[in-house]
């Protein structure tokens, strides 16, 4: 018995500027399917989003949704006029008994539905987009960057609510952890062709990887080839010029094939020039404590930062990570305690709010009327960690073209902001990097050149994010605030916090309220596992098979008899990243063996 897909997508083709997004694009969505939809910014993942929600119409082709099924598309800038609340919004398509849903909604995704539209963050009408998405409930949802502007127990919540959700999906999002627990399949977009394999984003890079390798050995051929019978023609035409006339052509339609070959997108000319050592010690706190009002951000809290080190600041949204930040920057002033910063700090700082960028300046003017990139009497020059350099190539190392330079800030995707953002940072020599959300809108190449940039970093890295994968694969130290003033210290990243604490109110079971509908609980299983135990044993495979994989790269790297005097400090980090995770693997494995005898008895 054949399934009636929830969408087909026949023949798509696409033009913006004269330039193919897509061409002859097929595409079908089945009922229960659950796609990470993956590319490099700018590939046209939003735009082929569009199109799946009929918001953008293709030049060719034709789209079909059958009778009775719905597609849900959620927004990145709604449109609220006539709307005064953000409740109002996220209900307007509900019927009267629906409404817990919003509420239910809003409770995971913290969002105040009685906020007025007018006074609404960007964040907070992306959350009210979300939660009338999630109520609503959709034959098909997609989903374009739905943990932007989330904190992680809103996201753990979200992806519980995708993990059990019958409706299909396609999904947009930089975040690693996010898209494995949630993706079957995976469509890649590259360079206006879109692929897909039916298995979820674990699987995403080992493929883009061979696609390119195959792609890079069929370009090496096709050069000899054309090496070779160009020698032909050089040595040997005159003799034959008449009956050989054949092969020149050929030789024309060679080279003619390698000029159509559209060229991957390179990687960002990411560089960090640390300044000169700051003091080994570079911060000291002691019995911090602040408060704005009755709301306390800090109490007691105590914390050593050593040079090299890279702490990460977690926890809810509005807890008062920024704010214990410039606590320990000497931004703020504590209430009571000390902090202490060591000797030759060149502090550079990555602002999550984009503040640094003035959206009606063009990029051009971003850079070169920066205080502290401008070079004197050069107006098309800027000053590069101590080099002066063209104002155009320092964009293009960030991927931006030379018609880009004299467009507006305003005009850029959320990515080209944040790697704009990267370039005016870069320019600097630091010993000190604070990043606070530097992962929003960055697609998966360019997080992980980020993370490779801050392994190699000799400074002293502090750092906010939501990102669970990047959590894990920068913090040395981790602290986690959890409100009311309590601040912990926990050594490791993510995953070791998680491992120390516990799973997170999100990540745990909801409990049902008295205003929705009864619905019907499944049995406890006789294994006597709780939920969050069950939800664990479930996920402990998957993370031993990932420590296993990253454990057999970095005993291959070490493999190496002239990585230690050739690389000191890379067969040090490598030798220490190779302890952490066999001591990450243990645990895991002695986690996994007490929840199946758990199970088993």
């Amino acid at each position: 018995m054949s399934t009636i897909p929830l969408l087909q997508m026949s023949g798509i083709s696409l033009t913006f500027g004269g330039n193919p997004v897509f061409s002859e694009l097929d595409l079908v969505v089945q009922p229960g399917d659950r796609v990470a939809l993956v590319g490099r910014n700018g590939s046209g993942k939003s735009t082929l989003m569009k199109v799946m929600a009929s918001l953008v119409e293709p030049d060719e082709g034709t789209i079909v949704v059958p009778p009775g099924k719905s597609v849900g598309y959620m927004e990145q800038d709604p449109t609220m006029e006539g709307f005064a609340t953000l409740g109002d919004y996220a209900t307007s398509a509900l019927e009267p008994g629906e409404l817990y849903k919003v509420e239910r909604a809003g409770e995971g995704l913290k969002f105040d539905p009685a906020r007025a539209v007018e006074t609404a963050s960007g964040g907070e009408r992306r959350r009210a987009a979300l939660a009338k998405l999630m109520a609503e409930a959709p034959d098909l949802m997609l989903l374009d960057e739905p943990t932007n502007h989330l904190d992680i127990e809103a996201i753990a919540w979200l992806e519980r609510e995708l993990g059990t959700t019958r409706a299909g999906f396609v999904l947009i999002s930089h975040d690693r952890a996010f898209l494995r627990a949630l993706t079957r399949a995976t469509l890649w977009i590259d360079r206006g062709q879109v692929r897909r394999q039916e298995k979820g984003f674990e699987a995403f890079e080992a493929w883009r990887d061979q696609v390119w390798e195959e792609e890079d050995m069929q370009r090496h051929k096709l050069n000899r080839l054309i090496k070779s019978e160009a020698r032909w023609a050089v040595e040997g035409i005159s003799a034959r010029r008449k009956r050989n006339q054949g092969r020149v052509r050929a030789l024309q339609a060679l080279r003619a094939e390698k000029a159509g070959q559209i060229k991957r997108q390179g990687t960002a000319d990411f560089a960090l020039d640390a300044a000169p050592k700051s003091g080994r010690k570079v911060i000291e706190a002691q019995g911090i404590a602040k408060s704005f009002g009755d709301k306390q951000i800090a109490r007691g809290f105590d914390l050593t930062v050593q040079r090299g080190d890279r702490v990460a600041f977690v926890g809810p949204n509005g807890v008062g990570k920024t704010t214990l930040l410039k606590l320990l920057l000497g931004q703020e002033t504590a209430d009571e305690g000390t902090v202490k910063q060591g000797t030759n700090l060149e502090i550079a700082v990555f602002d999550q709010t984009r503040s640094q960028l003035d959206p009606d300046m063009s990029l051009w003017d971003s850079l070169t009327g920066d205080p502290d990139m401008r070079v004197s009497g050069k107006a098309d020059q800027v000053m590069v960690r101590g080099t002066p350099k063209h104002v155009v190539g320092y964009l293009k190392d960030f991927l931006f073209d030379e018609r880009q330079a004299r467009a507006p800030v305003r005009s850029l995707s959320g990515g080209e902001k944040a790697r704009l953002l990267l370039a005016k940072l870069m320019a600097q020599s630091s010993n000190l990097l604070v990043l606070d959300e530097p992962t929003n809108d960055l697609d998966v190449e360019t997080l992980d050149l980020l993370q490779e940039l801050l392994d190699d970093y000799d400074g002293t890295v502090l750092l906010v994010s939501h990102d669970r994968d990047f959590l894990d694969r920068v913090a040395t130290t981790t602290i986690a605030m959890e409100g009311n003033g309590k601040a912990t210290v926990y050594a490791g990243g993510w995953s070791d916090y998680i491992a120390q604490r516990g799973p997170l109110e999100g990540e745990k079971a909801a409990k049902p309220k008295a205003n929705k509908p009864k619905i019907k609980q499944e049995a406890k299983p006789k294994s006597g596992l709780s939920y969050t135990e069950k939800h664990r044993l479930e996920k402990l495979p998957a993370e031993i098979e990932r420590l296993e994989a990253e454990i057999a790269k970095l005993e291959e790297l070490m493999a190496d008899p002239e990585l230690f005097t050739r690389e000191p400090v890379k067969f040090q980090k490598a030798t220490e990243a190779l302890m952490q995770r066999q001591e990450k693997l243990a645990t895991a494995e002695e986690e996994w063996l007490e929840l199946e005898e758990k199970a088993e008895a």
